[in-house]
């Protein structure tokens, strides 16, 4: 009984990094993307002074790096921390090619923010969407993947018979 509310209160942690993170992305969308947002009249004030303390005191919009950044540490640790089926469809392969688009979509998509075509910000913001769509699915992946490869010798037989044989070989 104890174990499961733990799984629970466990689960409910790695949702709430994953929501800040979340959260991260879309302040980056409003900081960085002022301008559509101003255009679409979707500004406000509260959000605009928050954003502007986070700016302050911590300095987060100093570069666009570095909200991406603290985006991808949290999902990162909701996606290490999340407990997933076994899936055998995962592949190592399929994993990396995942990550390397989502890394590719996500980080290096600045020279769009700062092109005049007349699209490049919605451009920007379906970019690193999906990149960090990607992003998550591999982390999720890799999860599963690792925790499906760790669960399968729960008693470390493998390791433990190999170590009895070198021992009765002596």
């Amino acid at each position: 009984m104890q174990g499961e509310d733990d799984l629970r209160g466990l689960a409910k942690i790695m949702g709430f990094m994953r929501a800040v993170s979340i959260i991260l992305v879309i302040m980056h969308f409003y900081w960085f993307c002022y301008t559509f947002f101003l255009e679409h009249g979707w500004i406000l004030e509260i959000v605009n002074t928050i954003l502007s303390n986070f700016q302050k005191t911590a300095g987060l919009f100093s570069h666009p790096l570095y909200t991406k950044i603290f985006a991808v540490v949290l999902l990162a640790l909701s996606c290490w921390g999340t407990k997933g089926v076994k899936n055998e469809k995962i592949t190592w392969k399929k994993i990396n090619i995942t990550l390397l688009i989502g890394v590719l979509l996500f980080f290096f998509n600045g020279l769009i923010l700062n092109s005049y075509f007349k699209y490049s910000i919605y451009f920007y913001l379906i970019t690193i969407s999906c990149g960090y769509i990607s992003l998550m699915m591999s982390g999720v992946w890799i999860s599963r993947l690792l925790r499906t490869n760790l669960m399968e010798d729960v008693f470390n037989n493998e390791n433990e018979s190999s170590t009895r044989d070198k021992t009765n070989a002596e």
